[in-house]
């Protein structure tokens, strides 16, 4: 098992970006990398609540852990600081042993100057997944959280939100 650790600045305030962490419909939005798409099955976001998502691959080629093109996970939050941290545990639902166990993911924020700085603590990773699939997919998460929550954030300074 590995840990990965990825950091991106969105020009959103913390408070903006906790919001987005813990709304379901904004998690099928962002929580996606390039050519998968998100169902969110069940998702109850306060400490000790629990999720269950499924990424499924757009192409008919790609390889899922639960199903033969879907990801499936679930996990329950296990800490939650308001506008500073969201700490989940997940697990893949799937047979292969290599790929069974908890995962840790801690999402901190940091406020600073023209927004916040995200980072993505992943723990307990499984070593048949590729290092570089992991980065790759956070950092594509990452970037779709600043594109949800600074357009929404443009939208409300111009006064369509």
């Amino acid at each position: 098992m590995y840990s990965t650790r990825i950091s991106r600045h969105v020009r959103a305030q913390p408070s903006v970006i906790y919001r987005a962490l813990l709304d379901p419909d904004a998690i099928a939005k962002w929580r996606v990398p390039v050519g998968m798409s998100a169902h969110v099955h069940e998702f109850d976001g306060r400490e000790g609540g629990s999720f269950r998502v499924s990424l499924t691959y757009d192409a008919p080629t790609g390889a899922g852990k639960s199903a033969p093109r879907t990801d499936t996970y679930h996990g329950h939050f296990a800490k939650l600081v308001p506008d500073e941290q969201v700490v989940e545990i997940t697990e893949f639902e799937t047979a292969d042993p290599a790929l069974q166990g908890s995962m840790t993911m801690t999402t901190t924020l940091t406020e600073v100057d023209g927004g916040t700085d995200v980072r993505i603590v992943h723990e307990g990773i499984p070593d048949s997944i590729p290092v570089a699939d992991n980065e790759t997919g956070t950092r594509m998460a990452l970037d779709n959280l600043a594109e949800l929550v600074e357009a929404n954030a443009a939208a409300k300074r111009a006064g369509r939100g």
